[in-house]
């Protein structure tokens, strides 16, 4: 079972944030149909560790989120290809678009203009600032809305200066933020009739990817300062040189902290933790702190992640992502799946969750440009002939 089968999904959008949102759907059980201008795939067919496959058009850029997509380019300036869109419009649940307002002015993709074509059609627009406010118009990518919106100002070193998050966090946020939303509109469309328009802001998504930090701000007026990770009240949740790297701890509750000591051999403190509140630990907090900088330094960072995971302690060893990628956890997981590209075995994430009732995985490899046009026209009543004269006048690829 799949449970987005049987839904189509127009894919009009270009480097992380929209192809994740469209992926995600995909993933579970959507038809996912994307369409690319005629000329210009997406810029991250070229983009990638791998220059080989980028030489090929399937960067790691786009194939980290193109697997299950079927591929199509149509020209929407063109008769031709607006007829086309049309007919896929007609037959879509949902479409997912990344233009700035003024192309959506231009190629006739305003919610109102789409869906008179079909009334049930859900739009979702994804963009750096969202449809309103001074910032409507702003081009954004991942790294400017981490400036815009404070992230950068909240991670770092308390010494250092902003420091951008590595992983475009902000790009999948809000690629996950957008899924979610089209399917709380999917699921309101089947008890209302009706479809929604949505609006998915970036800056927005950045915005829920700090809650905490948002409200601290917020009630406060003053925005919470980085400090790396040292965390400023807790000794017990913070990071410590082990013999050989480093460990993080994440006891946050006094009974952790507690559990953590005892592991240690600090009777003393475990009990006096047991005993107290959170602001007590804070009183002691370097007190903790030489202890457990001493403690730690005398074995390995692997050796005290076991040891305290078998006492109910959060922590691990600081891993690169290479060495994450080979934990047996991982493998239990399926959250990294294999997918078959030219020959070659792949391993993309899918889905930070997985579901008893129903798979989540991609359908296919990640589609060459165009790969799909003549399946999907033919699909929508074109002939053969249709498409051959569809393409010498450049209105599809």
């Amino acid at each position: 079972m799949r449970v987005l089968e049987n839904i189509r999904v127009l894919d009009l959008t270009h480097v992380f944030a929209g192809p994740f949102c469209a992926y995600q759907l995909g993933v579970m059980g959507a038809e996912v149909i994307k369409i690319e201008p005629v000329g210009t795939p997406d810029m991250t067919r070229e983009t990638g560790a791998r220059k080989d496959l980028s030489a090929q058009g399937m960067g790691l850029g786009f194939v980290n989120q193109g697997a299950g997509k079927k591929a199509i380019a149509l020209d929407l300036t063109t008769p031709g290809g607006r007829a086309a869109f049309e007919k896929l419009v007609q037959s879509a649940d949902v479409l997912v678009q990344n233009y700035t307002t003024a192309c959506l002015e231009k190629l006739g993709l305003l919610p109102e203009q789409l869906q008179a074509v079909n009334p049930r059609l859900i739009c979702c627009s994804i963009s750096g600032y969202g449809r309103t406010g001074p910032k409507a118009d702003h081009p954004a990518y991942d790294v400017v809305i981490q400036a815009f919106a404070g992230v950068m100002a909240s991670n770092g070193e308390a010494a250092s200066p902003p420091v951008r998050v590595g992983p475009p966090i902000i790009d999948y946020g809000t690629g996950a933020q957008a899924a979610l939303a089209i399917c709380a509109a999917l699921f309101s469309r089947e008890r209302t009739g009706k479809a929604q328009s949505i609006d998915v802001a970036m800056s927005d998504c950045a915005l829920m990817l700090m809650s905490a930090n948002v409200v601290a701000a917020t009630a406060t007026g003053t925005a919470p300062r980085p400090f790396g990770n040292r965390d400023p009240g807790l000794a017990t949740y913070s990071a410590y040189p082990t013999a050989d790297g480093t460990v993080m701890l994440g006891a946050f509750t006094p009974k952790q902290a507690a559990n953590l000591m005892a592991a240690l051999g600090n009777d003393q403190a475990a009990r006096e933790i047991r005993s107290g509140s959170l602001r007590d630990m804070e009183q002691r907090r370097d007190r903790y702190e030489a202890f457990l900088t001493e403690k730690l330094a005398t074995r390995s960072a692997q050796h005290w992640e076991d040891l305290l995971n078998a006492a109910h302690v959060p922590a691990a060893r600081i891993r690169t992502l290479d060495e994450a990628l080979t934990h047996p956890q991982f493998a239990t997981r399926n959250v990294v799946q294999p997918v078959e590209l030219n020959g070659e075995t792949l391993r993309l994430p899918v889905a930070g969750f997985s579901m008893d009732q129903a798979e989540i995985a991609p359908s296919s490899p990640p589609p060459a440009y165009a790969a799909d046009s003549d399946s999907v026209l033919t699909s929508l009543g074109y002939s053969a002939g249709d498409i051959r004269q569809m393409r010498d006048k450049g209105e599809i690829a």
